[in-house]
Parts: C-alpha cells; structure tokens; sequence
C-alpha cells in the first residue's frame, strides 16, 4: 500500500534517506535546513536499520566524514545551507577527485556572506561550476516540489554510484519548509558488507584478504602527466552525463513564442505567470532544468530556432541565466528577471517582466 504523507520539504530529505537504505548521515545544524537532521534524530533510524546519524563538530568536519564513509562504499550524504556549503567546498573537490559517491543536498539561503535565513537561489554558479578548486563538476538536481525532494534522494543516489560522483540537490528555503502531500519511496535495506565488496569492490576500501587486494582512496597525483591523464577522464566522463542524464520538463511550449526558463521554486511561480500570460492571449511557455548540471542546452538551442526570446526567473542577480544564453548564442533576445536576499518573485511580476523586457508591451 502506498504511504502518503504530508511533509515539509527538509523532513521528507530525512525520511527518503532512511527509506533507500543510507548507511550515514554527518551534518551541522543551520537554517533553513536544520529540520533534516533534527528528523534524523527524531526517527532515530540507527535502531530500525544501523544507519549512523552524526551532528559533526564542524561542517568541515562532516564532509570529511562523508569521505570517508564514502570511500568505505557506503551511501553517505551530508546537508546543509549556503554558507555551510561553502565550509564544505573542499571536501567536495576531494570527493570528486576521489571519484566518490555521495550525496549533498543545499537548502539555499540569501548571502552573499551570513546574509538571510530566506529562500535563494544564489548559489547556482558555486554548484554548477564547481564550487571548489580544479576541473569537477556535481551532478545537480533541482527539485520544484517536496515530492521531487522525496524523489531525488533515490535518485541521487542511484547517479553517484553509477558514476562515481558527488549529487547535490540543490533546493531552497522555499521547498525545504513548506508542505505538500507526498508519496514516500518504498523502503529499501541497506547493502550488507558482501554486497558492497560485490557492487563496490574494485574501488571501495573494502580491506585486503586472501581473496582480494586493498584499494587506496586519495586524490593526490604528484605526477603532471597522469594528472593531466586523469582529468580527460574525468571530462570524459562528464561528457557521458551530459549525453545521457539531461533532464526537464516543458510546460505549453508546442506553440510558444516565448519561453519562460526558471527551475526550483522559481518554476513554480512561473507556471502560474504563463497560466496568466495565456489568459491574456499571450503565447509563454516554460522550461523548468530539472538536472541543472548536466543542463538542458541543446533543448534551449533548439527552441530557440523557433521563438521569439527567453526571458531567465532566479531568486538571484542572474546566475542560471548565462547558461541561457550561451545555449541561444545569440540566436534571439534573453533577459534576466529576478529578486534577491530571500525576496521572492509573485506570478504577477514575471508576467509583468515578460512583456516589458521580451515582448516589449508597453
């Protein structure tokens, strides 16, 4: 029988964790994504299936414990907010040096610095371009809903292990506090320690025996030439993601003219500003980037042989814009419309913002 709950956003990441068989959670408390571990703690999933919940002393020190349980072969993730995320930037670029699987996920406060507790959509270029140092990029999933956060903590893990790379949802204060009613994942149990060796062996620090070898977990090459080696396959192996882990979702984009591109909670706002523009004989449709990296280029390029121009929602100065317009190159007009410190956009104003900036209604 399904199991349908209603849920904030930041409990359902912590129930949907418990449910796909996580092995651990290292955390830092901070708003507005401190419910996930206090949920953790709550369910206290360490009596019902050994999964190990653990506020760190530090965000620095909770990604370091991700890599470690992520270099034994075990489902590992980490939470956090804007500013906790960049103490974690260079255990990620670690991790992704270490070609790890682990999941992330980023409740995305205003900044820049402590900046607000509100919703923002400001960190897209620390996820997307890679946040810490070196050629790496995060899988990046942007959920618009709270069953999207149910539904992505499965999938991100499923990502992470198929590539060997770090996840990140990237959410908001929008979508980790408010409710929905969502349907919960089936419940999976964890990997025993001879399914990890099985699954995992060839990488994992499984430990040596008489029928297998030990695995040494670094990031660390001191050699230029078997870097520079080791970089082209990890750009190979983004070039794999992008070819075939796009995703995104159109909404009355058949006979647009014009396309609205937003993603999160921005998307959500957008769908109920193109409702408006139809109402009023306007043809906007919208494009809402479900994997922000990979992201949905070639789609936009081909829209863009067919519309009018584009117009870019973020909870930001302008950030997922720039990948807009490098997917139109050129091809029509792309404008920016967006609030910023954890304001946040009405329907209203982006029908206001598509007709004075793209459509040029006066």
């Amino acid at each position: 029988m399904a199991d349908y709950r209603l849920m904030k956003g930041n409990e359902v990441i912590a129930e949907a964790a418990i449910r796909c068989g996580c092995d651990g959670y290292f955390g830092y408390p901070i708003t507005p994504q401190s419910e996930i571990m206090e949920t953790l703690m709550d369910r206290k999933p360490w009596e019902e299936t050994g999964m190990v919940v653990l506020q760190a002393e530090s965000e620095i020190a909770a990604i370091n414990m991700v890599y470690g349980g992520a270099g034994c072969g075990k489902k590992v993730m980490t939470s956090s907010s804007s500013p906790g995320i960049s103490l974690k930037q260079e255990g990620i670029t670690y991790i992704a040096g270490a070609e790890l699987p682990c999941l992330i996920v980023n409740v995305v406060r205003g900044g820049p610095g402590l900046g607000t507790i509100q919703p923002a959509q400001s960190d897209y270029f620390q996820a997307v371009k890679g946040g810490g140092h070196g050629d790496y990029h995060l899988i990046v999933l942007a959920p618009a809903s709270v069953q999207e956060m149910n539904d992505f903590v499965g999938l991100g893990f499923d990502l992470a292990f198929k590539y060997r790379n770090p996840v990140m949802i990237l959410s908001d204060g929008v979508i980790g506090q408010m409710m929905e009613k969502v349907k919960l994942s089936d419940v999976k149990p964890r990997w025993t320690e001879a399914e990890i060796r099985k699954n995992n062996g060839t990488w994992a620090t499984t430990g040596k025996t008489a029928d297998r070898d030990y695995n040494i977990i670094t990031s660390l090459e001191l050699d230029s030439s078997r870097q520079e080696k080791f970089n082209h396959k990890l750009i190979d192996k983004y070039n794999i993601i992008r070819e075939k882990e796009v995703r995104y979702e159109m909404i009355d984009c058949e006979d647009a003219e014009y396309i609205i591109v937003a993603y999160g909670s921005s998307s959500r706002i957008s769908q109920k500003a193109i409702q408006l523009c139809r109402a009023k004989g306007l043809k906007v449709g919208l494009l809402r980037p479900i994997t922000l990296f990979p992201y949905p280029t070639e789609i936009i390029r081909e829209l863009a042989d067919r519309v009018k121009g584009f117009l870019a929602v973020e909870m930001s100065a302008g950030q997922m814009v720039e990948d807009v317009r490098l997917a139109v190159n050129g091809k029509v007009p792309v404008e920016h419309y967006g609030r910023l410190g954890g304001m946040i956009p009405t329907p209203n104003e982006v029908v206001t913002a598509i007709e004075e900036k793209i459509i040029n209604v006066k």
